[in-house]
This record gives C-alpha cells, sequence and structure tokens, in this order.
C-alpha cells in the first residue's frame, strides 16, 4: 500500500511543474478573458446578449463553421489517401509521401500563405498561365474569397491530419485483411468494408484535430481571405486591436473556447484519446 501511495505521490510531484505552468499560462489568462467579457464596457451580460442578437457575429460564427468543416472533409480525405501509399506503398513510394508530409512543417504559415497569394492572385502564376494559353479571358477570381482561405488551410493542415490516421492503419491486424481476400473479397470491397472501418478511430482523430485547428485560425484566412472571408480568430483581433470592443471580443473568445471544449468531450466520450494518436 506505501508503494502504490509512493508512486502517486511520485507522479504527482513531477507533474506538479506541468500543471503550474498550464495554469499561470492558460487557465488563468483565460479567466481574466472571461471576467473582461462580462465587465467590459459595463457589468452584465450584454456582450453575450450581442453574439445572440448581432448580425455580423451571427454571420462570422457561421461561415467560421462552415469553412471549418469544408476544410476538414477535404483534408482528412486528402491525408487519408496519403497514409495510405505511406504506410502501404513501395519504399520508393512512402519515401516520397514521407518527404512531401515533413516538408511543409519546415516552412512558416506566413511564407505558405504568402505562396498561395503568389499563385491564386488576378495576376499570379495560375492566372497568368492560364491566360497565356488562351484557357481564360479574365483573371480567375482565386483569393479573396472563402475559395482561397479553404486551399491555403487546406494545405496547412493535411500533414497534421496524417499522423492519427498512419497509428491507426500501422495498429490493424493483417490477418483481418487477408481472411477477407482469402475469402473472396476484392481488393475494393476489402479496402471499403473491412480496411476503412477499421481505422474509423484514426479518421475521427484526424478530423477532430483538423476541426478544431481550423475554428482558430487567423494568419491564412487574413492574408488570403482579404478581409471579405473574416472568421472568428480574426474578429477577435478586430475587435479588441481595432474597435476597441474588448468586452465583445472576450465574450467571442470565451465561446469558441467552451465550444471546442464541448465538442472534444463529446468526442471523448465514444473514442478513447490513446486510439487517436
Amino acid at each position: 500500500m506505501r508503494g502504490i501511495l509512493s508512486d502517486r505521490m511520485g507522479a504527482a510531484l513531477l507533474m506538479a511543474p506541468l500543471l503550474l505552468f498550464l495554469v499561470l499560462a492558460y487557465a488563468w489568462p483565460f479567466l481574466g478573458v472571461v471576467k473582461w467579457s462580462f465587465t467590459l464596457p459595463q457589468p452584465g451580460l450584454g456582450q453575450y446578449d450581442a453574439l445572440l442578437t448581432d448580425p455580423l457575429v451571427q454571420s462570422v460564427f457561421v461561415r467560421t463553421l462552415r469553412i471549418a468543416t469544408v476544410v476538414t472533409l477535404v483534408s482528412v480525405t486528402a491525408a487519408y489517401a496519403i497514409t495510405v501509399v505511406w504506410v502501404r506503398g513501395t519504399p520508393a513510394q512512402r519515401l516520397v509521401a514521407e518527404f512531401c508530409i515533413l516538408v511543409p512543417f519546415w516552412i512558416s504559415v506566413l511564407t505558405r500563405a504568402f505562396g498561395w497569394l503568389a499563385l491564386l492572385s488576378n495576376r499570379g502564376l495560375i492566372n497568368t498561365w492560364l491566360q497565356s494559353i488562351g484557357f481564360i479571358s479574365e483573371p480567375l477570381t482565386l483569393v479573396r474569397n472563402e475559395f482561397g482561405v479553404v486551399v491555403g488551410m487546406t494545405h496547412f493542415l493535411i500533414p497534421f491530419a496524417v499522423f492519427p490516421l498512419a497509428s491507426a492503419m500501422r495498429s490493424l491486424d493483417e490477418r483481418v485483411l487477408l481472411a477477407a481476400r482469402g475469402l473472396g473479397s476484392s481488393r475494393m470491397r476489402t479496402f471499403w468494408s473491412v480496411f476503412v472501418p477499421m481505422t474509423s478511430s484514426g479518421i475521427i482523430g484526424s478530423a477532430l484535430i483538423t476541426f478544431v485547428f481550423s475554428l482558430g485560425f487567423f494568419v491564412t484566412p487574413a492574408i488570403l481571405g482579404g478581409g471579405r472571408s473574416v472568421m472568428v480568430a480574426e474578429l477577435i483581433y478586430l475587435r479588441i486591436f481595432q474597435s476597441p470592443d474588448w468586452g465583445l471580443g472576450a465574450a467571442i473568445s470565451v465561446v469558441l473556447v467552451l465550444f471546442v471544449g464541448v465538442l472534444m468531450a463529446l468526442l471523448f466520450r465514444y473514442v478513447r484519446p490513446r486510439q487517436m494518436i
């Protein structure tokens, strides 16, 4: 009994610095933001009432959920295909896939956003090339809208979506796939009926990571959206640093954090965290 208590005390002491850091770096500042949401510009629930009645705030939340959903679907789908090659391809295919997954981590999000701006703008490489070959007469509007935001965010988030999928695929029992093939199942049917369901925990984990990242994205939507596709993080920045309306910005922050917390709690109720990594 004493051994168990001493082990627990040792584990608690080892975790204490991390918990203290989390409290000081995240919990304490967040409580300050919560205080602002109830006290600025005057005490009360006026800022939360504005969240329910202000058409601008509501439209930004709807746009953020729409973009985050689209980005999650596209990112997870693309990441799944890449992960299949990375985990089950030939050595050469695995090397190329691994290179494509790891290289984006060496490039900052700001550099990637400006790179897409150079590609997708009216005078960018894509529009210039399409006009030079006579495919289009006028440049396509590929940035300063939701399309450009989705492209930039998806490019950034695909590598993050890969790792939960890779963990699920590598832990898959190959004997189940061999049994399905031995019973006469085709490759395509084995993939959709056996392989995909057995990697569902990785899909859920990948979708969770991507969706949560998407909700708080700031740099890429600000650059590629051009102020026309404002998302929640950019709205918070505008309310605090440009309006300034610290109370409303704080209220939006609190609602966003609570929404992410509820979402994660619901998903963790059905999927264990260790199954997603």
